[in-house]
């Protein structure tokens, strides 16, 4: 029986395939992707779905995904689990600078609050360690807000294991977001580290950046392609769709939130939890990476 549902640090429940909002912003996730009801009505229809834990960032845009999420969905429903992030500054499209001042992380706390209009953030994630501030200086700043109501759990995007290791030493982590995929498997240390000790494991580009969505023959992913399109074809599903059903068999702390601007897209995704990969079927997807 695969587990639908997974206790952040222990206390709030979230169904394991959430939805993630950078694919609401434009290219470079810079601007708006579109009309802004269109954007509306895929965060609502998220939640009518039962989606219970929406990811965002304070820099999708920037500010104009923590915003929309606002528009869509405040007054939030109980059981609906925000997360966002903060620790990177944008200055225009894919331009990411790395800010992690205690002073500068305090300020991009208290301002996705206000956008978010939000008295406590669920799950606060730091976007990027800086590495030239020390980790006890960030984790600290973030500890202060916790303490002060502000944030009731910290994540942590992009980490090694042993980064993870270190980070606990400072405070409680409830969950990291690294990428993590069919076909891309590096942080596979890190989630067997996130298992042991029950952290959410919210994996980025869970279907590669929309690499694993499509037919990519020729490519060095055909491979992968081919032996995902066989049990798409077998379970009536797509080779996307598989992709995702594969995280969710794969390990019980993951908990994918892919995005999107289509609503089409989105049910689509939805769609995966009553997706059933049998033993032979992981054994085939297992051995690819």
């Amino acid at each position: 029986m695969i587990p639908e549902i997974f206790g952040l640090a222990g206390q709030l429940p979230v169904r394991r395939l959430g939805y993630g909002t950078a694919q609401l912003t434009g290219p470079g996730y810079w601007g708006p992707r579109g009309e802004a009801r269109d954007a509306v009505a895929v965060l609502r229809r998220a939640v009518e779905r039962g989606v219970t834990l929406i990811d965002t960032a304070d820099n999708y845009g920037p500010s104009v995904a923590e915003e929309l999420v606002a528009e869509a969905l405040y007054p939030y429903p109980a059981g609906l689990v925000i997360a966002t992030k903060g620790g990177v500054v944008r200055t225009g499209p894919d331009a990411w600078h790395i800010e992690g001042r205690p002073e500068r992380l305090r300020a991009m706390c208290e301002a996705s609050l206000r956008r978010l209009r939000l008295d406590t953030i669920d799950l606060y994630q730091l976007h990027r360690l800086d590495p030239d501030v020390p980790m006890a200086e960030q984790l600290g700043a973030l500890d202060e807000l916790r303490r002060e109501g502000k944030i009731r759990h910290i994540g942590l995007d992009s980490v090694t294991a042993e980064q993870l290791e270190a980070a606990r030493e400072l405070t409680d982590i409830a969950s990291v977001q690294n990428q993590y995929n069919l076909t891309d498997r590096a942080s596979e240390p890190l989630l067997k580290l996130c298992e042991a000790h029950g952290i959410a494991f919210l994996p980025w580009f869970p279907l590669g950046n929309g690499s694993l969505t499509t037919d990519r023959a020729g490519t060095d992913l055909a491979a992968a392609h081919g032996v995902s399109a066989d049990i798409a074809t077998a379970h009536g599903v797509s080779p996307g769709q598989t992709a995702l059903a594969w995280l969710l068999h794969r390990s019980p702390v993951l908990c994918p939130t892919p995005g999107t601007g289509s609503l089409a897209h989105l049910e689509e995704n939805l769609d995966v939890v009553a997706v059933r990969l049998g033993a032979e079927d992981m054994s085939r997807l297992d051995a690819l990476s």
